[in-house]
C-alpha cells in the first residue's frame, strides 16, 4: 500500500487529505515465524509523536543493525525464517466526523489479514474532546478494533505491547501457542 494508491475522498473546503506515510515494516519474532508488520500510522495529533517514537526508532535500529535492548526485549527482530505479514493500521489522535469516512475507505483499502489498534484515548473515546459536537466518539464506530491502547499520550512500550498482542491473536486464530 502507497500513498499513491489510496483513493481518498476529499473533506469540506476541497483539501486532500493527506495519509500518513508510507507503511513502515517492522518485524517481529515470535516462537519460530517473523511477523512482518506493515503498520500505517493515520496519525491526527499528539499520539502520533508516540507513536514515530515506538515504531520508527525500531525500524532505523533494525536497518543500521544496532537493535537496542528495548527492541531486543520487545522481540523486535530480523531473521531469515518463515515469515507471516500482517497490515495494521494504527490511529492514533482525535478523529472527527469529517475525516472519520477518509478513515474508513483507508481500512476498506487494506490487503488482508488487516488488524487495527486504537492508539491513546483520542481515538479510544474522543479523550477531552468526547463532547465536541465534530468529534467522533470512539474510532470504533467506522471500522473494527482489534487491540484499545489507553492513556493520554500512551507510551511508546504500549504501542509495541499493542502490536505484540495482535501477533499473539494471529497465532491462536491460527491454533498455534506461543508462550
Amino acid at each position: 500500500m502507497t500513498r499513491e494508491s489510496l483513493d481518498l475522498p476529499s473533506p469540506t473546503f476541497g483539501l486532500p487529505v493527506r495519509p500518513a506515510p508510507s507503511p513502515t515494516r517492522v518485524e517481529w519474532r515470535s516462537q519460530d515465524r517473523t511477523f512482518v508488520l506493515s503498520v500505517v500510522n493515520f496519525g491526527l495529533a499528539c499520539c502520533s509523536v508516540e507513536f514515530l517514537a515506538a515504531v520508527q526508532g525500531r525500524a532505523e535500529a533494525m536497518a543500521a543493525g544496532t537493535i537496542d535492548a528495548r527492541a531486543r526485549h520487545a522481540g523486535v527482530v530480523t531473521d531469515d525464517g518463515p515469515r507471516t505479514s500482517i497490515e495494521v493500521l494504527v490511529i492514533s489522535g482525535t478523529c472527527t466526523d469529517a475525516l472519520a469516512p477518509a478513515v474508513k475507505v483507508l481500512y476498506d483499502q487494506m490487503p488482508e489479514p488487516k488488524r487495527v489498534v486504537s492508539f491513546g484515548a483520542c481515538s479510544n473515546t474522543g479523550g477531552p474532546y468526547w463532547d465536541s459536537y465534530s468529534v467522533t466518539k470512539g474510532i470504533d464506530q467506522m471500522i473494527p478494533v482489534d487491540v484499545y491502547v489507553p492513556g493520554c499520550p500512551p507510551r511508546p512500550e504500549a504501542l509495541l505491547g499493542a502490536l505484540g498482542e495482535l501477533m499473539r491473536d494471529h497465532d491462536d486464530q491460527r491454533g498455534s501457542v506461543t508462550p
